[in-house]
């Protein structure tokens, strides 16, 4: 049986449930990936952006505390992270969402409405 993600340092149980929704089951497979590739994963499954959950990630593969990013490393993680948002589209938030995309008509979650 693989490590669970949650077995990285800095990366806990909440980030180990977006995974599993990102499609990555194992401590290994995250590795395997790599921060970036997995990242881009986590944001096409709906998770939010955000920058310190970016280098927190790229610590904990490194084995390094989270706070250990500073600098012109940090600034370089920036920068990473800013092409990882650019190139990525978010997965629909409900199938019905999905399916309609599929035959070109544009709805959002708020537009459907209960019957």
């Amino acid at each position: 049986m693989s490590d669970p993600v949650s077995s990285i340092r800095n990366l806990g149980p909440a980030f180990e449930q977006a995974c599993t929704r990102a499609g990555i089951h194992s401590a290994q497979q995250l590795r395997e990936l790599g921060a970036d590739e997995a990242y881009s994963r986590l944001l096409e499954a709906g998770t939010k952006a955000h920058f310190i959950g970016y280098y927190v990630l790229v610590m904990g593969l490194q084995g390094r505390p989270w706070n250990d990013c500073k600098g012109e490393e940090k600034k370089a993680l920036r920068q990473r992270f800013d092409q990882i948002k650019t190139g990525i589209t978010k997965a629909p938030q409900s199938k019905l969402v999905s399916e309609l995309d599929a035959i070109g008509v544009r709805v959002a979650p708020k537009d459907l409405k209960p019957v």
